[in-house]
């Protein structure tokens, strides 16, 4: 029997829910098994720093998303999915959720009843109500509610915005957003704002940040500061660089670095994200930022071909990694510096491996606990130029066979 199988759960419903596969062990334990998975796949190109863990590692999440549907018995019910599957699990209280975000959930399901709101049937796509995302400001206390529907129209909406207000008044903004197709995606396309402005501040590194409801903003706030600071750090700018921030999301590590460089060139391929990162540049005066909607290895393909200079650049693709294209006009650029944040060590691994042998060295490894409870970790490797002149190696058939297959596998998750 393993240690986890031997340690008591917090949460009653930790095995079932599958959101916090570590909950049974120790914090310390935690930190110890993560920080030994990044130096299984990346100490052969460096020395893995001590993992960098949280002070408090509960309710730290800033982003909750609630899934509502019926039971077995045809009952209302809401709670999160499963692993590997679309059965919802009731969920009371959980340890990772931010606690108010977790009261405004209960109060919305309390109010169904009283509003004739029937939530949804995934057999029958029957049922109005599919989804809750609330998220909140750790630094300004904002609050945003997002009723994901499968139709544009909620009955009495003014009347159930101000009963849910009643009870939380630190709701900042209500939005409605419409997914009435059968999909396991959670948001749709469309959107309607009933109340406040359909989004958003929080402050992050004393930068204010808007956050709408697609897009991408790191769920721990605490642990942001640090990993960010630590990938400023890595980057050693001195305020004449030009930077590249790729995959930049709504702009966060780019305008954070922005006071330590000469010029920062985002690049996002989320149009949703794009609009934020604008707003954020605006909101913050850096006009030493630039914002690009394109996907960043076309982007960088560009940037190679016009042989622009580029002195630094700040990657964090999604869990599937860079793809080949991208990998390859890091090459071509030739930057004195890769500072390349990731949240799946083993893809990061693979693409360590392409730049290590077109003339990269990793000179940093280190990992930073984002997630506690659960077995993800997040790795920051900074790495240097060494040569003047170097092959370009091109993507390896393994590699490419290994990308494809990972894709493969996380869509059927």
């Amino acid at each position: 029997m393993s240690k986890v199988d031997q340690e008591k759960f917090l949460c009653p419903v930790a095995r079932q829910c599958g959101g916090c596969q570590l909950q049974g062990l120790k914090y310390e334990e935690q930190l110890k098994k993560k920080e030994a998975w990044v130096r299984k796949e990346l100490s052969s190109y460096g020395k893995v720093s001590p993992i960098l863990g949280m002070k408090d590692p509960y309710y730290y999440r800033n982003k909750v998303h609630a899934s509502f549907g019926i039971d077995q018995k045809k009952r209302p019910v809401c709670g999160i999915y499963e692993a590997k599957s679309h059965r919802i699990v009731p969920v009371e209280h959980c340890y990772l959720e931010n606690e108010t975000a977790q009261a405004i959930v209960h109060t919305i399901f309390d109010l169904l009843k009283s509003f004739k709101i029937k939530t949804y049937d995934e057999d029958t796509g029957y049922g109005l109500l599919r989804h809750v995302l609330i998220r909140t400001g750790y630094q300004t206390g904002e609050v945003m509610v997002v009723l994901v529907l499968s139709s544009p129209i909620l009955p009495s909406k003014n009347n159930f915005v101000k009963a849910l207000r009643k009870v939380h008044p630190e709701i900042s903004t209500v939005v409605i957003n419409v997914n009435d197709k059968k999909t396991s995606m959670i948001l749709g396309e469309k959107e309607q704002v009933i109340y406040g402005k359909g989004q958003i501040t929080d402050v992050l590194c004393g930068k204010s940040f808007v956050i709408s409801p697609k897009a991408f903003y790191q769920v721990n706030p605490v642990q942001t500061e640090v990993l960010y600071q630590t990938a400023i750090s890595f980057a050693k700018l001195t305020g004449k660089e030009t930077v590249v921030d790729a995959y930049c999301g709504i702009g966060t590590i780019g305008i954070i670095a922005s006071d330590h460089c000469k010029r920062v060139i985002g690049v996002e391929s989320n149009p949703d994200a794009v609009r934020d990162a604008r707003k954020n540049i605006k909101a913050n005066q850096a006009s030493n930022v630039e914002i690009y909607g394109n996907d960043a290895g076309a982007f960088l393909v560009d940037l190679a071909e016009k042989k622009e200079k580029i002195d630094v650049v700040f990657l964090d693709p999604p869990r599937a990694g860079s793809d080949a294209p991208f990998l390859q006009s890091v090459l071509k650029l030739a930057p004195k510096r890769v500072v390349y944040i990731s949240c799946n060590p083993e893809t990061q691994a693979r693409d360590l491996r392409v730049l290590t042998k077109g003339g990269y060295k990793v000179e940093k490894i280190q990992p930073c606990d984002m997630f506690p409870g659960s077995e993800h970790v997040e790795t920051v490797c900074c790495l240097y130029h060494q040569k003047k002149d170097f092959i370009l190696v091109p993507y390896e058939p393994k590699d490419a066979e290994y990308l494809r297959e990972y894709r493969t596998e996380s869509n059927q998750k």
